[in-house]
């Protein structure tokens, strides 16, 4: 059997319920979550391992930074037979009062990647699937933790010259924040006939105070790495269902 050709491992190795994630390093700390880990390898960005969730059989994958990417990773494993997959990525704030480490569980996505456009027009939605949100908001509703629902907006660049003033726009429209991932996701797992969800920890705030943001860094690591577990926990929660 031939390996898939950017993920490198075989068909038959993937699950039909997968974790994806951006950071390959994020790989491991979903695997602390898991039972039975076995590395499946990795290639460029894209790192494999499978393991079980309450008897439930999980592929996790990384796919590195932006739509392209996670969309080869999304296209290779639907190919294989995954079926449900949900993203636990990191996104920036775009509301003041949402805080580091509080969660976003995504409702739909703004399209502003390239990666998604090259499939479908952007009057297309990016929505999420609505079963796995509810599951997603039903698990992380029992932790008390800060938690939002609702819109994000996926883009291709921290670097344009007019990033403040893009962030402010979509702030004033009530999006929630912003990464990198999750509209390609959306779009293509839809259109693949996939379920796809995604939940959002929260690394940057929005217009934070550099002095403000230094002073709070190890309260704000802490609130972080706290945020991430749960979402890895929701995400496999919500797979189970």
């Amino acid at each position: 059997m031939s390996l898939l050709p950017h993920l490198q491992c075989r068909p038959d190795q993937v699950a039909e319920h997968v974790v994806l994630c951006g950071d390959p390093a994020r790989v491991d700390r979903i695997a602390s979550q898991l039972e039975q880990c076995e590395s499946l390898g990795q290639n460029r960005e894209f790192r494999l391992i499978n393991g079980r969730h309450q008897g439930l059989p999980i592929t996790v994958c990384s796919t590195g930074i932006g739509g392209a990417s996670a969309i080869i990773a999304l296209e290779e494993l639907v190919q294989a037979g995954a079926r449900v997959l949900v993203r636990v990525g990191s996104a920036g704030a775009l509301q003041h009062e949402i805080g580091l480490g509080d969660l976003i569980v995504v409702e739909g996505a703004v399209r502003h990647d390239g990666a998604s456009q090259a499939y479908l027009p952007a009057e297309y939605p990016a929505c999420a699937d609505i079963l796995l949100q509810a599951a997603l908001l039903d698990h992380i509703a029992t932790s008390g933790l800060p938690h939002w629902h609702g819109l994000v907006r996926s883009h291709d660049s921290f670097y344009r010259d007019d990033e403040q003033k893009v962030c402010r726009y979509w702030h004033e429209r009530g999006v929630l924040g912003a990464d990198m991932e999750t509209a390609a996701l959306l779009v293509v797992g839809r259109l693949r006939k996939v379920r796809v969800a995604a939940v959002l920890c929260t690394v940057v705030a929005f217009e934070q105070d550099a002095q403000q943001g230094v002073s709070d860094y190890a309260s704000a690591e802490a609130a972080m790495m706290k945020g991430e577990q749960l979402a890895i926990a929701a995400a496999l929660h919500a797979l189970g269902q």
